[in-house]
């Protein structure tokens, strides 16, 4: 499912237009970001979790030259789904 099926499906169950439909979800994606970038996180009951997380630095290697390299430390973003998303997935 790409963005524009998702949307379509939202529009189906929400009974909103397409465009408002579009408008909700990218408000809801930037509110996310804007979100992780404070180092907030976002709990959604039932569904999951997104945080932004600390990955330190590490050594890493060339695949083409086997060089090690270090991989500097980063912060990326990550999703936990909640319990009851991930009972319906594994029915």
């Amino acid at each position: 499912m790409n963005k524009a099926d998702l949307i379509t499906k939202m529009a189906e169950k929400s009974n909103l237009t397409k465009k408002d439909t579009e408008g909700a979800l990218k408000a809801f994606i930037e509110s996310v970001v804007e979100a992780l970038e404070a180092g907030d996180k976002v709990q959604l009951v039932g569904f999951g979790t997104f945080e932004a997380r600390k990955r330190e630095e590490r050594k890493g290697r060339n695949p083409k030259t086997k060089e090690e390299i270090i991989i500097p430390a980063s912060i990326v973003p990550v999703f936990k789904a909640g319990k009851e998303f991930k009972d319906r997935v594994n029915k």
